[in-house]
């Protein structure tokens, strides 16, 4: 019986690594995509906004300054470090682990029910749109669902987590009010003002507060195929 419970979580480690090893590629493949039609010329799957006046180097900074983007580093950084060691843990690999958690979520979502209808993505910017806006986050979810590792969230954790999303909200409105760019409709001031800007920002981050807090309660009381190493 030993033998077989330990061979039974053998497994489930493999499938695990397995599971966060191919979103790694997946993330991974969607990004060279991105990167090489930015690159050629092509389209960049995030913008809203014509990008033929813009400079190679603006392209790269404005790729890298989107919250999608970012959230996808985070998944992709993440799931190598689990593909690799299952079981690994520290106070920061907590922080980031939720940080890519909540960052792809709000991703999928605002992708899904805000912003899907304003961009025609075909080709390979198709491919990589699916990568990071359709796999990443709902395979994201759904492994850390089933496969943990559990526990790893708490509230100071959570607390934690939101340095990132708030300093991009700074630097995404400082950016903003400097170069005239924003990533998104919904938090271009020049398009639809300061205060409808600042209120959507709000309830994004209220709804990432609620998502947050969900996975933190989550965390502790639902079972996972990979639990917290002995």
């Amino acid at each position: 019986m030993v033998v077989l419970t330990r061979q039974a979580t053998d497994a489930r480690t493999r499938v695990a690594r397995i599971w966060f090893g191919g979103i790694a590629v997946v993330v991974g493949v969607a990004l060279v995509i991105q990167l090489v039609l930015v690159f050629t010329g092509g389209q960049d799957v995030n913008s809203f906004q014509p990008t033929n006046d813009q400079s190679l180097g603006e392209k790269l900074v404005n790729l890298f300054s989107y919250f999608t983007i970012q959230s996808n580093l985070f998944v992709l950084g993440t799931s190598i470090a689990l593909a690799l060691s299952i079981h690994r843990d520290s106070r920061l690999w907590r922080v980031l682990r939720l940080d890519a958690m909540l960052g792809i979520i709000i991703t999928g979502l605002v992708y899904d029910f805000v912003l899907a209808g304003l961009v025609h993505p075909t080709g390979w910017a198709l491919a990589a749109t699916i990568g990071f806006h359709y796999i990443s986050p709902w395979a994201t979810l759904l492994g850390w669902l089933v496969f943990g590792p559990r526990p790893r969230m708490g509230w100071r954790v959570m607390a934690l987590a939101f340095i990132w999303p708030v300093a991009w909200l700074v630097y995404t409105f400082v950016r903003g009010a400097l170069t005239g760019w924003y990533p998104y409709p919904f938090l271009d001031v020049d398009l639809i003002g300061l205060g409808d800007s600042l209120r959507n920002s709000a309830v994004i981050l209220v709804i990432a507060v609620g998502i947050a807090a969900l996975l933190t309660l989550l965390d502790k009381r639902m079972p996972a195929l990979v639990q917290e190493s002995r």
